[in-house]
């Protein structure tokens, strides 16, 4: 921190002035609601009539985009806020309420996701900003999965039928209406109702805590208020509340890490009172970042399905007639990796004073693999065999139709991981997929499918926001999966606001009443069946 500012960015003489008794960072320090207030009383405290109409022309410029940026739900934001420390979701909505604010007409703006991280009562909000921009006369194409914002639409095309190499089509387009009525839709019937994600039935209360309790006391943080809660363990859990309201800060910064210090036998974050673990013995945050930055890593090494394939390769007649061993199939450190581009399948060409260019190996063609692995085949379905080179460069849906039902025990290991893999939706994803290359949400599906199959009454699962960019089947998906890791016992906390999900929980802990100062309570916390009549959560009030 600069020791002459002290972090402010200001010099002295501007760290002096102030506005009706305030600081500049005293001013910019305010939350966004409060500050709306303090703008407002400004121009009645000036003396002089001329200074005030020009006061009151730009403290109405400033509430014309504070209103908007409430609208969107970001009320507890403050002006000094870092842009770095803020969420996806918030910066695009940001970037949004600013794109109004600048009164531009004849533009085409593209929206991908502006949904993400929004509670349901600022989706009348987000769409109340898309309005503006429509009434400027600019247009509106927007990328969403959220099906209340795709009721809203004028027209809606919708692609499929799968993903990757499954889709590319377009399967409807037309009004709602027509989108519904369409027999090849999709998403039509979550539109009109008729179809439903809820497929669990939640435990009894009476039953909730039969498993054990995880127990949790907090001094003050941020905004969030000293807390005491308990959390059932062996159930699903969902974490709701509007944005700011302190679930990160209760799950992230405190839970997570007070079970992990305790489990470590270390010291709890200084905030931390108390904490019960009931026996739990790993804590694991599956969230949506990246899976490493190495082009070496990819859904099959991740998956571990590559070290089980190598073994049934070795095996093969071919391959001990010339003395190979599972070592010798690794594209990274192998005998039969591409020497030309060393196992990665591509080249990078360094072209002076532009950006790098990254092509397929010419060798081999983006395989990794040199040609004498290309002679060494393994037997699959139907007679069929196949190099190990081509059978990674198919998606994991086709394997599985590959691998006939009775086959060798390590087979069976691979179609067993390939089929969480596909039941998680990455059924179109390629074995040879570059780990950094998958979205979010992908690399939050195949972190989880890395967890599946393993001993889960001592596991906690955190999960931050999910649904984040899936389709309403791929949510349905995944409750399944949710439901799979109950059923072993596992604990499985989700922080969300997707209505669906929550209706689905066993336990809901519903944070609040509003974001920043006037959050950081428990407002509910219960099945979520009755979270409707608890009259201080907003989250209740559109669960049904």
């Amino acid at each position: 921190v600069c020791p002459v500012c002290q972090g402010t960015r200001l010099s002295d003489r501007a760290l002096q002035s102030t506005l009706c008794g305030l600081t500049i960072p005293q001013v910019c320090a305010l939350p966004l609601k409060d500050l709306s207030h303090f703008i407002t009383s400004v121009p009645g405290q000036m003396t002089d009539e001329r200074l005030r109409a020009m006061g009151q022309n730009i403290c109405q410029q400033f509430l014309i985009t504070a209103q908007r940026l409430e609208k969107l739900g970001l009320t507890y934001l403050s002006l000094d806020r870092a842009s770095s420390t803020l969420s996806t979701g918030e910066r695009q909505r940001v970037q949004l309420a600013r794109a109004v604010r600048s009164n531009t007409t004849g533009l085409l703006y593209l929206l991908d996701e502006p949904s993400i991280g929004l509670h349901p009562a600022n989706l009348e909000g987000l769409l109340a900003v898309i309005h503006d921009l429509l009434a400027h006369g600019n247009s509106v194409v927007m990328v969403d999965h959220e099906v209340w914002m795709l009721r809203q639409v004028e027209h809606l095309i919708e692609m499929g039928p799968g993903a990757g190499t499954l889709g590319g089509e377009i399967l409807t387009q037309g009004s709602v209406k027509d989108v519904q009525a369409n027999s090849l839709s999709i998403i039509g019937p979550y539109l009109s109702g008729q179809e439903q994600v809820r497929i669990r039935q939640g435990k009894d209360e009476a039953s909730l805590f039969q498993l054990g309790t995880i127990h949790l006391e907090t001094a003050p943080i941020h905004t969030v208020k000293a807390l005491s809660v308990d959390f059932p363990k062996g159930c699903l859990i969902g974490v709701s509340g509007v944005s700011g309201s302190g679930k990160t800060t209760l799950i992230l910064e405190s839970l997570m890490p007070a079970i992990a210090a305790q489990i470590a036998h270390e010291p709890s974050p200084s905030h931390i009172k108390k904490i019960t673990t009931a026996g739990l013995k790993r804590v694991n945050l599956i969230d949506a970042t990246p899976i490493g930055a190495n082009i070496r890593s990819t859904v099959a090494t991740y998956s571990n399905v590559l070290d089980d394939l190598r073994k049934i390769f070795a095996n093969t007649a071919q391959a001990k007639s010339l003395t190979l061993k599972a070592a010798d199939f690794s594209y990274n450190t192998g005998s039969l990796r591409c020497p030309e581009c060393d196992g990665t399948g591509q080249i990078t060409m360094d072209v002076q004073f532009l950006t790098d260019v990254v092509i397929p190996c010419p060798k081999c063609q983006g395989l990794r693999y040199d040609k004498k692995a290309l002679k060494i085949k393994s037997p699959l379905h139907d007679g069929l065999e196949m190099d190990l080179a081509r059978l990674l460069a198919q998606t994991i849906s086709e394997v599985l139709g590959l691998i006939p039902q009775k086959t060798t025990a390590l087979m069976k290991k691979v179609r067993e991981k390939l089929l969480i893999l596909d039941q998680l939706g990455l059924g179109y994803l390629t074995l040879n997929e570059g780990t950094p290359l998958l979205s979010g949400g992908e690399a939050q599906r195949l972190k989880l499918a890395y967890e599946m199959g393993k001993t889960q009454d001592d596991a906690l699962y955190i999960f931050d926001e999910p649904t984040i960019g899936l389709h309403p089947l791929d949510v349905k998906r995944l409750i399944q999966v949710f439901d799979q890791l109950i059923k072993a016992k596992a604990t499985v906390i989700v922080i969300e606001h997707d209505l669906d999900v929550l209706a689905n929980c066993d336990y809901c802990i519903d944070m609040g009443p509003f974001g920043g100062e006037e959050g950081g309570l428990i407002v509910y916390h219960g099945c979520p069946k009755y979270m409707k009549d608890c009259p201080d959560s907003i989250t209740g009030k559109y669960l049904q």
